[in-house]
């Protein structure tokens, strides 16, 4: 019963994990598909280069939580199903790689950023501030967003292992990072190259789409 609960409960967890809300919540607005300009990458930073804050901030949300909501559900639930160590630890992984392989998105996701950032929170709140303050201070001094997340990603592992206890979660956790670091490895050449877009910065429109401009001076109908 144990095992396949645990079975249950990481496939859930994927599930909820391959909601792409970048693509959702721009459907929503109105907005052109966050795949199709910038950086092409379905996540919070992209969705701001449309220029719509409000539609980059609840991506953002959205994101952490489909991190956050299964790893608490399965430490909520754990008494009552015994779940182990082990068992949230992958509902935690799997989570964050269905955010990386979206089985309803034909497996095109995005970097994973925020939603790691729901894991670890729900891992270790604690764990889960110190890198998200890890990666403010990096954005704030370089205004690069992929560089704070790769310094960040970096460092988590390093802070659960040197203040917290090795465990299974320190492995997902280092799973975790190893992938996002291998997901901005477009960003390093960019960052290396100098071409990298910083914070804030508006992507162009997407081929073919085309804004429709007000002519204050319509031609006049010629009369024959």
């Amino acid at each position: 019963m144990s095992l396949l609960s645990s079975l249950v409960a990481v496939v859930a967890a994927y599930g909820v994990g391959s909601l792409s809300f970048a693509v959702i919540v721009s459907r929503a607005f109105g907005l052109a598909d966050p795949r199709s300009y910038g950086s092409k990458n379905p996540g919070a930073t992209n969705v701001l280069r449309s220029g719509h804050r409000g539609a980059a901030i609840l991506t953002l949300a959205f994101d952490a939580l489909k991190g956050y909501l299964p790893v608490w559900l399965a430490l909520w639930l754990a008494p009552r199903f015994g779940f182990g160590e082990i068992t949230v630890a992958a509902v935690g992984l799997a989570a964050f790689l269905g955010h990386l392989w979206p089985v309803f998105f034909r497996f095109v996701g995005g970097k994973g950023v925020a939603t790691a950032a729901g894991v670890l929170l729900a891992f270790n709140p604690w764990l889960g501030l110190a890198t998200l303050a890890t990666w403010v201070i990096i954005a704030l001094f370089f205004r690069y967003s992929s560089l704070a997340s790769i310094v960040a990603a970096a460092f988590a592992p390093f802070y659960q292992l040197l203040i917290w206890e090795p465990s299974a979660r320190a492995l997902a956790i280092a799973v975790m990072s190893l992938l996002l670091v291998w997901r901005h490895s477009g960003n390093i050449r960019k960052l290396l190259a100098g071409t990298e877009s910083k914070l804030g910065s508006k992507a162009a429109p997407p081929a073919g789409h085309h804004v429709r401009r007000h002519d204050p001076h319509p031609p006049r109908k010629e009369h024959r």
